[in-house]
C-alpha cells in the first residue's frame, strides 16, 4: 500500500511468503489495564506482544514528560528480544486505530530500521478480513539487529517554541485540550503557542483505517502544512503524535516529533497559549 502502511491480505501474504517478517502486537491504553491480556485472547498468529510502558518509553522526573525516548541500547535490546534482525520486515499493530502501534513504527524507524509498517485498520482489519487469530504467548529465538538513534528528526524542549513561530507545530490531542477546556492529566491546560490543532483522531476513517494520501493532503494543507515549511507534531506525552506523523508521511511531508510533549511542557512551567488559535 504504501511504505508506512500495509492492508490485512498483504500481511497473510507476508506471512505466509516464510520471510523473516516479526509482528509486534502494540496493545496499550492510557492509565491501562496493561494490553498483554487483550493479546492472549487473540492475536495476529505469530505476533509478539509489546509493553509500550517498559518497552518503548523511558521513564524519569515529570519535567522529562510521561513518556521519554527509551535510549537506543534498551530499544534494541527490546527488538532484540522481539526476534527483530536487520533484514526483518516489521508490521505493528494495536487494538483499534493503531495510536499506540505507531509509537511502535516511529520508533524503530527512528533507529534505523528501514522495513517497519503498520497493519492498517489494526486487529479488527485482520479479523474482518477473515483471518485466523492465536492465543498463545509468542517468545521468539532473539534477533540480531543493531539499532542507531537519529534516522528521523526530533525537536528538543528548548526548540519547540522557536520552532512554531517559523514552522507549522500541529498539536495532536483532542480540541478541547488544545483549547484549554479540560486537561485530565497534565498540570496545566492549554497548548504550546503558535501551535496548530491537529487532533489525531481525524487522521482515521470510520473504520479505523487512514483516510486515503489525497485526504489526508487536504486536511493538513487547511491547517497550513505545506511543502515550504517544516512541520512538527506533539500530543500529550509523544505516543499519538507519533500517529500524526504516519499520517502526515502517508500524505507526503516529513515531520519531527517532540517526545515530551504537552506532559513535559506543562511540567516546566513554560509559555501556555488557551483558546481555538
Amino acid at each position: 500500500m504504501s511504505d508506512v502502511l500495509i492492508d490485512a491480505d498483504g500481511l497473510a501474504g507476508l506471512l505466509e511468503s516464510g520471510g523473516d517478517v516479526v509482528v509486534l502486537d502494540v496493545r496499550w491504553k492510557l492509565g491501562g489495564p496493561p494490553g498483554h491480556g487483550e493479546y492472549l485472547a487473540g492475536h495476529v498468529p505469530g505476533a509478539v506482544f509489546v509493553d509500550l510502558e517498559t518497552e518503548l518509553a523511558a521513564h524519569g522526573a515529570p519535567t522529562d514528560g510521561r513518556h521519554p525516548l527509551p535510549e537506543v541500547a534498551d530499544l534494541e535490546s527490546a527488538a532484540r528480544r522481539w526476534g527483530i534482525g536487520p533484514g526483518s520486515s516489521v508490521v505493528v499493530y494495536d487494538g483499534e486505530g493503531n495510536l499506540a502501534a505507531a509509537r511502535a513504527w516511529w520508533l524503530l524507524r527512528w533507529a534505523g530500521l528501514p522495513d517497519v509498517r503498520i497493519l492498517d485498520g489494526a486487529l479488527p482489519a485482520w479479523i474482518a478480513a477473515g483471518h485466523p487469530v492465536a492465543e498463545d504467548d509468542v517468545v521468539p529465538e532473539p534477533g540480531d539487529v543493531v539499532l542507531a538513534a537519529g534516522a528521523l528528526p526530533v525537536l528538543d524542549v528548548d526548540d519547540v517554541e522557536g520552532f512554531a513561530r517559523t514552522g507549522t507545530l500541529l498539536d495532536a490531542r483532542a480540541g478541547e485540550r488544545y483549547r484549554g477546556e479540560t486537561e485530565p492529566i497534565d498540570p496545566v491546560a492549554g497548548h504550546v503557542p503558535g501551535a496548530v490543532s491537529a487532533p489525531t483522531g481525524e487522521n482515521l476513517a470510520p473504520d479505523g483505517t487512514f483516510l486515503p494520501a489525497a485526504q489526508l493532503r487536504e486536511r493538513f494543507a487547511s491547517i497550513g502544512v505545506s511543502a515550504d515549511r517544516p512541520v512538527a507534531a506533539y500530543c500529550g506525552s509523544g505516543v499519538t503524535a507519533a500517529h500524526e506523523i504516519a499520517a502526515l508521511s502517508i500524505a507526503g511531508y516529513d515531520a519531527a516529533l517532540y517526545p515530551g510533549s504537552w506532559s513535559q511542557w506543562s511540567n516546566l512551567g513554560r509559555r501556555v497559549a488557551t483558546g481555538p488559535s
